[in-house]
């Protein structure tokens, strides 16, 4: 499908980073896998070739792009021509902006040349061993100290948990409130800062997620994000663009999976003829090409909107869902179009598979995007009830 949104620039853009893709992380890939890890040059090498923050400005070393289809493509890219595990959207996309959004201009004159260097990896902690979801409940403490604040608490799941030189963590520094909430720099060597184990996960094997802990760590006040009753607000205020990260990165693995298998049917044989020949065969590939061009149009729309700054979190919430359900969907056929061969590791899609399981649950569950949709129809119990 020929889609509409984008120019001859970024055309140009996708070339350079499919080929940086091809080159400097694909081969690479199966040693990722086995190590659970990237190596973090590969982001001084993204950072060198200009893909890490192209919207951050010019004095940090950025590109100071104000349009997201270029981050888009740097996203579809990577899922197809690198690794899910190399989590650049993570840098780019969802911490790197609290920072160059939230942060004052110490703050960023600080961090971002670094960020964007590639010398400065990032990570966010804010999921808890005991709450999902529910980040009004987390249990991580900060208390104002007077000229720090001592932060206690542990987290889990948490994405280039290892790699990470900065982390924004949340924390409660109001006990009296459940959205009294703030958010706080912490740098790798800070004194009590520690990394737990490296955790083994169904799929996403070369991304590091481990579990992090804080004890007694005295974050300076100069460390803090805004201000630190607020952070619950800007979680939400950055919760739409990073819902819409997750649906870019679904259809690119999906539109992958859909390519891979297209090829597949047409060269594997069965009763004398190519699968592809079979009208079964013939029926489940049309229905996917189907439902993934119409769902990346409403994405590349969501896109065109975030640009125009009207991305709503219910467009968010509505990408996010229909991306995840329809990947899962489309990972499950693949599989099976494959017969045994889509069972073993060796073939990519098999490890597609695996990989794509967490996108039902990541960045909000599916249960969660349905609430969120459905309170934007006024059909909230608080209301109704």
């Amino acid at each position: 499908m020929r889609r509409l949104i984008f120019e001859p620039e970024h055309e140009q853009f996708r070339d350079s980073v499919r080929k940086f893709m091809q080159t400097e992380v694909g081969p690479h890939v199966e040693r990722w896998h086995k190590e659970g890890i990237v190596d973090r040059e590969i982001y001084l090498k993204a950072g060198a070739q200009g893909l890490l923050c192209t919207w951050a400005d010019e004095k940090y070393g950025g590109a100071g792009i104000d349009d997201f289809r270029f981050e888009q493509i740097i996203i579809e890219e990577n899922m197809r021509h690198g690794d899910i595990g190399f989590y650049i959207n993570l840098h780019n996309d969802l911490v790197a902006p609290y920072i160059a959004k939230l942060g004052n201009e110490e703050q960023k004159d600080r961090f971002m040349p670094g960020i964007v260097s590639g010398e400065t990896i990032l990570a966010v902690a804010m999921t808890e061993p005991s709450t999902g979801s529910d980040l009004a409940g987390m249990k991580t403490r900060a208390e104002d100290k007077g000229d720090y604040w001592l932060l206690n608490g542990a987290k889990t799941y948490i994405s280039n948990g290892i790699l990470s030189d900065v982390v924004v963590v949340a924390a409660k520094t109001d006990p009296n409130s459940r959205h009294g909430i703030g958010l706080f720099l912490v740098e790798r060597g800070m004194e009590g800062f520690e990394r737990g184990r490296k955790l083994a996960k169904m799929g996403m094997k070369a991304q590091d997620t481990a579990e992090l802990f804080f004890n007694d760590v005295k974050v300076p006040k100069a460390n803090v994000i805004g201000d630190p009753g607020q952070g619950f607000k800007y979680l939400a205020q950055m919760l739409a663009q990073e819902r819409l990260v997750a649906a870019i990165g679904f259809m690119a693995t999906a539109q992958t999976a859909f390519d891979i298998t297209l090829d597949y049917v047409k060269d594997r044989k069965a009763f004398g003829k190519p699968i592809g020949a079979f009208q079964n065969t013939r029926f489940k590939m049309a229905e996917m090409r189907a439902e993934l061009d119409a769902l990346q149009t409403y994405v590349d729309q969501c896109v065109l909107l975030l640009n125009a700054h009207e991305l709503t979190a219910e467009d968010s919430s509505s990408a996010k869902l229909l991306t995840s359900e329809l990947e899962g969907r489309v990972m499950d056929e693949c599989v099976q179009l494959h017969g045994g061969a889509g069972y073993m590791e060796e073939y990519r899609i098999s490890r597609m598979y695996t990989d794509a399981r967490i996108s039902r649950i990541f960045a909000g569950t599916s249960e969660i995007m349905k609430e969120i949709i459905g309170r934007g129809l006024g059909l909230d119990e608080r209301k109704l009830g």
